[in-house]
């Protein structure tokens, strides 16, 4: 039902069930706010978004009071100006100084709100409050002090991502927000995933930030530092320089690496082929045996921390292939280095990953002599463009690098791992053709495409049916895992991301990305899929020479011990390593 209001004096049109923010939105007025969170259900906790309204005494929060017929409202009255203004002063006299040193100093939605409303001076002189900064994580930094329990960080960890590692802790003016026991992030029930920090306004959450060891490594001349990047990287690195996502930024990407000071650059893609084909035969030999089912994809470092915190009795159903960034680390280190001529000591791996829980699974992933790391260092996206920035490289002006190295060869197979969905469709391809001899003749699945957080299929292969899941949110992951326990769906092949969307979205992306941005980024990733002459990962040529000249067949002995990774349980965290030395010809 459609019924007028007024806003501004101007008759506009509204429907029955729309909050007054919906209405603004539709027609183009903005109003600030803290603690809205588009897609949630609204609190009008952070009283930002108040406007006036005819016939009642106190401002209205905008995002949660939803519109009646006749009403009258104003948007931005002196009144309503002076409320939020003061809001913001309030917020303000209890805030750290240190604009100019703060990793968000910028892109901080405290500091907007303030420009936006010419606070120009500080009102109000608040105690500030003298918090440890929580740093004891591997990927993210927690400063208390800059928090304005706007709430956001809780609502995404509980509701999208279901572990709820953080929660307002006290009561009235005591609160704040906290961890469990006030031990930190870095305890069981926090997965890493950086999702809290995408949606914080402020610079209270941040990631570990390595640009500094980066910068180091790449200034000392006895090593030899090389770097390699997601397939997500190339697809929505563009953004932050105004330029259309296309094939074409792979190669200005590779470019901009290599005036950094790279030695040598590798696309991640190409060891996502790898995993996909040391995946598949591990899939076919547990369906043959009927053993470990439904097989869960563990390259989500994230996913993999969920399952040994809350759910290690599937911790067997975890495949056992090392993620894409350990298996190219450990060629980087073995094999390829020694090619060229280096010293395992001296080559220094620089990983570029839209995730801040790879900087955890860095840590974590070790050889066998248990001092020397596969990667070395791994920086987000966003510290990507802080890095491309501070070393002075104009991205819109570099002429496109080719590959430098045929290790960077990949299939769209291996590149479509960044999306949620991708990574169980490049593996399906590979499977159907190591059980029938066959091509599928249908390479792309619809009904694993698309932003939904639960995805299902049927697949059909010679004889056998399999049923398979993509799932992205890790609170979508509840139901599903209820639903494998009590052996409700007979699932064989389950990929799980633990945020939405997947890499795309990952913790350590652009912040704030709306859903236009989501589109895009999946657009150019599916777009490699249509436009690459190689498809499927067991073509590809790379794979197939590593294959005949030293790895044998996928999953074989030497593999399990060369490219899988054996998890031991260890006071609530799980330490994974490999079995065997990398040491090809």
């Amino acid at each position: 039902m459609q019924f007028d209001v007024e806003i501004n004096n101007q008759p506009v049109s509204a429907k029955r069930g729309e909050t007054i923010k919906n209405v603004l939105d539709r027609i183009g007025i903005h109003v600030p706010t803290l603690c809205y969170l588009s897609g949630f259900s609204p609190t009008g906790g952070c009283r930002m978004c108040v406007v006036e309204v005819d016939g009642f005494s106190e401002l209205v929060p905008s995002c949660s009071h939803p519109v009646t017929e006749w009403m009258k409202i104003k948007t931005h009255s002196p009144r309503v100006l002076k409320a939020r203004k003061v809001l913001v002063e309030l917020l303000l006299a209890g805030h750290p100084d240190d604009c100019l040193y703060c990793e968000r100093s910028g892109k901080c939605g405290l500091q907007d709100l303030a420009a936006e409303l010419n606070v120009r001076e500080r009102k109000y002189h608040g105690k500030r409050q003298n918090i440890q900064i929580d740093k004891a994580c591997l990927s993210i930094v927690r400063d208390p002090a800059k928090c304005v329990l706007c709430g956001r960080c809780i609502r995404i960890c509980d509701e999208i991502i279901g572990v709820s590692a953080i929660d307002i802790v006290g009561r009235g003016s005591e609160s704040k927000i906290g961890t469990t026991y006030n031990k930190g992030l870095n305890t069981h029930t926090c997965v890493k995933c950086g999702q809290c920090i995408m949606v914080c306004p402020t610079g209270a959450l941040t990631e570990k930030s390595n640009i500094q060891a980066v910068l180091d490594a790449l200034n000392n001349p006895v090593l030899f530092p090389v770097i390699q990047f997601s397939p997500t990287v190339p697809a929505s690195i563009g953004e932050d320089f105004n330029i259309k996502a296309s094939k074409d930024i792979l190669n200005l990407l590779r470019a901009a690496l290599k005036k950094m000071g790279f030695r040598q650059v590798f696309d991640t893609s190409m060891t996502a082929d790898l995993t996909i084909m040391e995946e598949a035969a591990e899939f076919i030999e547990r369906f043959q045996k009927h053993e470990n089912l439904p097989f869960l994809t563990s390259c989500c470092p994230s996913w993999v921390k969920y399952i040994e915190s809350t759910r290690p009795q599937l911790l067997s159903n975890l495949s056992t292939t090392a993620s894409p960034q350990q298996m190219m680390g450990r060629l980087i280190k073995n094999y390829i280095a020694s090619s060229a001529g280096q010293k395992v000591e001296n080559v220094f791996v620089v990983s570029v990953m839209p995730c801040t829980a790879k900087k955890h699974e860095a840590d974590q992933d070790r050889m066998n002599d248990g001092i020397t790391r596969n990667v070395d260092v791994v920086i987000t996206t966003r510290e990507l463009v802080s890095l491309i920035r501070l070393l002075g490289i104009d991205f819109n002006s570099l002429e496109p690098e080719p590959v430098d190295t045929h290790y960077s060869m990949r299939s769209a197979a291996g590149n479509l791992f960044g999306i949620s969905g991708g990574h169980l469709e490049g593996l399906l391809r590979t499977v159907y053709q190591m059980m029938t001899g066959q091509e599928m003749s249908t390479l792309k699945i619809n009904e694993l495409r698309g932003l939904k957080g639960r995805k299902e299929a049927k697949i059909k292969i010679g004889k056998a049916t399999l049923f398979v899941a993509a799932v992205s949110g890790l609170a979508n992951v509840k139901s599903l895992v209820e639903d494998i326990e009590a052996r409700r769906d007979n699932f064989s092949i389950i990929e799980v991301m633990a945020c939405p969307n997947g890499c795309i979205n990952g913790g350590g992306q652009k912040l704030n990305p709306d859903e236009k941005s989501i589109k895009s980024r999946m657009k150019a990733l599916y777009d490699v899929d249509e436009e690459e002459m190689i498809r499927v990962a067991h073509k590809n040529p790379v794979i197939i020479d590593l294959y005949e000249k030293f790895l044998a067949k996928p999953g074989s002995d030497r593999n399990k011990e060369l490219l899988h990774v054996v998890r031991t349980t260890r006071e609530g965290s799980c330490v994974i390593h490999f079995t065997g030395n990398l040491c090809l010809p």
